[in-house]
């Protein structure tokens, strides 16, 4: 675990120290858009099956690092490994994830238990120490997490939902089930988040992809609060380094400086804010991360390295900035176009680094 890291622009960035160039990694730089991902999948036969194998998940983990100069992996799971080892029955189809076992009363929620991450969840432990000997110092490796609030809302919802029904009327009708239900979840998270970092996780992200859904009080209740309790349980220091930790709330745009006093290193911020907005309003508390718009991707490519341009020049001359997508890489993308984008980033950034 302590090789030295030859490349560690992430981490330098993420700690708003000077780098040569701006890093950029992707969400999603591992999926469907490449064809070895695509091998990988067929080979394990099916989705859950490709995240719970070890040498699989570190296989595709490694994918896109091993083709494009990436300044970071990011592990190959699935936020909602908590939820399933919490027994309510994961599974995958063409719509999506969903439970067979949906939480629908506050019994149900008193009963859930807080998960062994080096039992029921060895896999993503064991997958991130095979990521880090195979990586060897490359580049740092993230491991993730959901948020309490996408978790509790893909557990109560059953799967993905359009209104989110069903999540909100619990907070409106049983306030205190919905607490104790965010509760379990921040508990759970920070657990397995520390198992993560112990096992060699250089950094840590927070997707809390539905905090956007929620009213401003609502959103300070149910996801804030709850983030803010992962933040300070999760252990900041391993391989004598800092752990880093980012937070991305999905359309959260508006609450930035909120986020930005969750004691977290770096925003991740979706395409529906600009880069020098968001840094006038948080200043030098965090960095930020992002923030193309993933439809660019199959853009021309002079379209593509003008928008490249515009981020970077909206950001400035200042340390801090993580280049990344708002979203994640869709299956339609032609890997062509992200070794594109990782050159552009790279080669247009080092006017800003001098």
């Amino acid at each position: 675990m302590s090789t030295r890291l030859r490349n560690d622009r992430l981490l330098r960035a993420l700690a708003r120290q000077p780098v040569d160039m701006t890093p950029v990694w992707l969400m999603r730089q591992a999926g469907r858009y490449l064809p070895e991902y695509r091998e990988a999948r067929a080979r394990a036969g099916s989705f859950l099956t490709l995240c719970t194998t070890p040498e699989l998940a570190c296989e595709v983990t490694l994918q896109p690092v091993r083709r494009f100069p990436l300044d970071a992996a990011i592990l190959f799971s699935d936020i909602l490994t908590i939820p399933d080892a919490m027994g309510l029955g994961l599974e995958f189809d063409d719509q999506g994830p969903h439970f067979s076992r949906p939480l629908r009363s506050a019994a149900e929620i008193d009963r859930l238990g807080v998960p062994d991450p080096e039992e029921a969840l060895r896999y993503v432990p064991d997958t991130v120490r095979l990521v880090r000997r195979e990586l060897d110092g490359m580049v740092p490796l993230i491991g993730f997490s959901g948020s309490p609030w996408t978790l509790a809302t893909y557990m109560v919802e059953g799967g993905s939902s359009h209104d989110y029904r069903l999540i909100k009327g619990l907070c409106f009708t049983e306030p205190a089930a919905a607490r104790r239900l965010l509760d379990v979840l921040a508990r759970a998270i920070t657990v397995y988040l520390n198992a993560q970092i112990a096992a060699g996780a250089q950094a840590i992200m927070l997707f809390d992809t539905w905090g956007g859904v929620l009213t401003e009080h609502g959103y300070r209740e149910y996801s804030l609060d709850p983030m803010r309790q992962v933040v300070a349980g999760l252990t900041r220091q391993a391989d004598g380094r800092d752990v880093p930790v980012i937070v991305f709330t999905k359309g959260g745009s508006a609450w930035l400086e909120a986020q930005a006093d969750l004691g977290v290193d770096a925003l991740q911020l979706d395409w529906t804010v600009s880069l020098a907005s968001a840094r006038a309003r948080v200043g030098d508390r965090v960095a930020l991360q992002g923030n193309l718009d993933p439809a660019l991707l199959v853009a021309p490519v002079a379209r593509m390295e003008a928008e490249v341009r515009t981020l970077l020049a909206d950001y400035g001359p200042w340390p801090g900035h993580v280049f990344n997508l708002g979203h994640g890489v869709t299956p339609d993308v032609d890997p062509g176009h992200v070794g594109r984008l990782v050159d552009a980033v790279h080669r247009l950034s080092l006017a800003y680094h001098r």
